[in-house]
């Protein structure tokens, strides 16, 4: 008879153990150069090695049995330095493995000549750039917006890109888009009481993304050249909300401006018939010439002028 499994108390802790972090997660590997020779070498390998090849065949032909095995050899050893050669395009690398152990990246362009009997893969180190798929994310005040973002970027470790993560370009994107989720929800969309916004402060924000994913893309040998906003814009649910709010800013603004200019321009009515002895005014009629004035400068209408003939307080 066998024991029952032990049960556990779910009201207890967890047992503890070693979490994996990054550094479980990483492959140790960095770029080195492999062994290669350019056009000149390579060209001087084929030479020898059709001359090899011709020798064993020559060989085999003219010594008989005997020369069956020496002619072989020969054979063999002169085409082998042919599965050496590749050609590399301007822009493009070759990353040598050698029965799964990797040898080393070749960056010479042209004809080359690396390690025989490698394995080699042509990883692009030109200049790469995609736009990120419309996020709909919240910002820092809870208000939801659509936000992308166009990262430029390149393959600078061609040996952390084909080992240390399974597909480089997808992993690219994918950490592209949760930076930009990340950044974006750390910034309120409009600027207030002196915080960077997204729509304020697009410089330091698209600095901000491109800091931030070269970060998370370092592990995959990637480095970022640049990260800009592409798209910008609140959600279509409270968009027309927001419009109405900056309407109302704006407007509150402008009558604010109006009114300091305003009483600027009446104040200086004031002294200037004063300091004039152009008319002498008491406190009624001062409040109300001020009135008048600032419903002639502050009004959205043309103001129509009423003639009174008797006194102020008729």
């Amino acid at each position: 008879m066998t024991d029952p499994a032990p049960t556990r108390d779910l009201g207890a802790p967890a047992p503890t153990g070693t979490p994996v972090g990054h550094a479980g997660t990483r492959v140790d590997i960095a770029e080195r150069d492999a062994w290669s020779l350019g056009a000149g070498g390579t060209v001087l390998a084929i030479v020898l090695a059709a001359a090899l090849l011709l020798l064993g065949i020559a060989t085999m032909l003219a010594a008989g049995p005997v020369g069956i095995v020496p002619g072989i050899l020969l054979a063999v050893v002169g085409v082998l330095p042919l599965t050496g050669i590749a050609v590399v395009s301007p822009g493009q690398t070759l990353v040598v493995q050698f029965f799964g152990r990797y040898v080393g990246t070749v960056r010479r362009t042209g004809l080359v000549l690396t390690v025989p009997l490698s394995t080699r893969s042509k990883v692009s180190v030109r200049v790469h750039n995609f736009e990120t798929s419309e996020l709909k994310v919240n910002d820092a005040d809870g208000n939801p917006i659509n936000i992308a973002t166009i990262v430029v970027w390149q393959v600078a470790d061609t040996a952390r890109a084909s080992f240390a993560v399974e597909d480089y370009d997808d992993f690219v994107v994918v950490q592209s888009e949760s930076a930009l989720r990340h950044v974006a929800m750390s910034h309120p969309y409009d600027g207030g009481n002196g915080t960077e916004s997204l729509r304020g402060a697009t410089e330091l924000v698209s600095d901000e993304i491109a800091a931030e994913v070269a970060e998370r893309v370092a592990v995959a040998g990637v480095e970022v050249i640049e990260a800009r906003i592409s798209h910008l814009a609140y959600a279509p649910e409270i968009a027309q909300a927001m419009l109405q709010r900056q309407q109302a800013g704006a407007i509150i603004a402008a009558r604010e401006r109006i009114v300091d200019g305003a009483v600027s321009m009446v104040e200086t009515a004031l002294h200037r018939l004063e300091a004039e002895d152009v008319v002498a005014l008491d406190d009624e009629r001062r409040a109300t010439m001020v009135s008048n004035l600032l419903v002639v400068l502050c009004g959205e209408s043309r103001a129509t002028p009423v003639v009174n003939a008797g006194s102020l307080y008729q």
